[in-house]
């Protein structure tokens, strides 16, 4: 979601610095980076680790998605291309699930955003025991959607994200966003999204399955 449906890496950022700040500590850009697609409280638990602010990695966690959710209800931004994409599939029938390692609080925002059913499922960071990379979201993504994970696709914009999708057996988009893609079998990339249409979506799966 973050970064490769909504560009809302900025947003965290913000948040990451005015919390750090307040608590005395500094924070730099390539920390946030280290950041970009692990689950909340991994990150938690990293801004505690390199901070040392007197908050638990969950108070941290919190205070963040405080921050950020009030910025996202002020404006969600959306990325080239996405809201097109998600509205098509929409419009055709096609199931779409939210996986993300944001927290359903946030979530929702976008959520709300969007046309009623435009997602079918969404699994979101504190559903899951396992967080990305490890495969339990998308396994239970698709398990949701009533589909084995080689029928789906999975978008992705992240190093966590898609080795959590690869894992998972998801034939997967990539759309390089703030951090690099490593290559993985299994992974096909493409430069964002306004250049892809629902009629390409089954060739690139297929592309991606070739991979493997």
């Amino acid at each position: 979601m973050d970064g490769t449906l909504i560009d809302t890496e900025p947003y965290w950022m913000e948040a990451e610095n005015d919390l750090i700040e307040s608590h005395g500590g500094t924070w730099s850009d390539a920390q946030a980076f280290q950041l970009v697609g692990n689950a909340l409280i991994v990150s938690g638990r990293i801004i505690k680790e390199q901070t040392g602010i007197p908050l638990t990695p969950e108070e941290i966690v919190d205070a963040l998605l405080e921050r950020v959710v009030v910025k996202l209800r002020e404006h969600v931004p959306w990325r080239p291309g996405a809201r097109e994409l998600l509205l098509a599939a929409r419009d055709a029938g096609l199931p779409c699930a939210l996986v993300t390692m944001s927290y359903e609080s946030f979530a929702r925002v976008l959520v709300d955003s969007l046309p009623a059913g435009t997602f079918e499922v969404v699994v979101t960071g504190d559903m899951v025991e396992h967080g990305k990379p490890h495969p339990e979201p998308y396994l239970r993504a698709a398990h949701n959607l009533a589909l084995a994970p080689e029928q789906c696709v999975a978008i992705e914009d992240s190093a966590t994200g898609v080795r959590s999708a690869v894992a998972a057996g998801v034939p997967t988009l990539a759309v390089p966003h703030l951090v690099e893609i490593p290559q993985l079998d299994g992974l096909v990339v493409v430069p964002d999204l306004a250049a892809v249409s629902l009629d390409d979506l089954p060739r690139l799966a297929e592309r991606a399955r070739a991979t493997r």
